[in-house]
């Protein structure tokens, strides 16, 4: 007879710890609720009510209020985070306008990449211009790092979270660490 294991609670993919090279550092980011949420125009302030923050309108922009962000990704469409892990999808189901919340919180992975030099080490792999003044503090975007897709959100002057999707995070966690590593300062 072959032995059968219980299946344990999901390992988060990047147990393996961080990367600290020179000025810079690459960690996974804490464990998050996430939401893909999308919506018309017309359902926005309804919306922002349930979340308790205003879903921002413009390209590039996210807002905050507590450990809830809601990052712009396209016209209608954002991505939400509450690093508490409250549940999104039940404050938004209580919304009687039309909308689309799916909670991804099991499809994405957060990495943190921060210290002097960040930029440079996100740039390793993202063709876009990091620079302060085209993306400031605050500024979010879908865009890729090497070859996968990534939800790029810079939290402070040098530090930005890439959101990738789990079966890429390996790809992405260690891409990140080995441009560290070229860039180290």
């Amino acid at each position: 007879m072959a032995d059968f294991a219980q299946a344990a609670q999901r390992a988060h993919p990047l147990q393996a710890g961080q990367a600290g090279i020179g000025s810079v550092s690459v960690t996974p980011a804490d464990n998050a609720t996430r939401v893909s949420l999308r919506a018309r125009p017309d359902a926005v302030a309804a919306l922002s009510k349930a979340l308790g923050l205003s879903l921002p309108l413009k390209p590039k922009t996210t807002a905050t209020a507590g450990n809830r962000a809601a990052l712009w990704i396209g016209p209608d469409e954002w991505l939400v985070l509450d690093a508490d892990g409250s549940s999104l999808v039940a404050d938004l189901a209580k919304v009687k306008v039309l909308h689309s919340a799916v909670d991804v919180s099991h499809r994405n992975i957060g990495i943190i990449v921060s210290g002097r030099g960040a930029d440079a080490v996100v740039n390793g792999g993202c063709p876009q211009d990091l620079s302060l003044g085209a993306f400031p503090v605050g500024a979010a975007s879908r865009t890729v790092l090497g070859k996968i897709e990534i939800v790029l959100w810079r939290t402070a002057e040098d530090t930005f979270r890439v959101e990738c999707w789990r079966s890429f995070s390996g790809y992405a966690y260690g891409f990140l660490q080995e441009t560290a590593r070229d860039v180290a300062v």
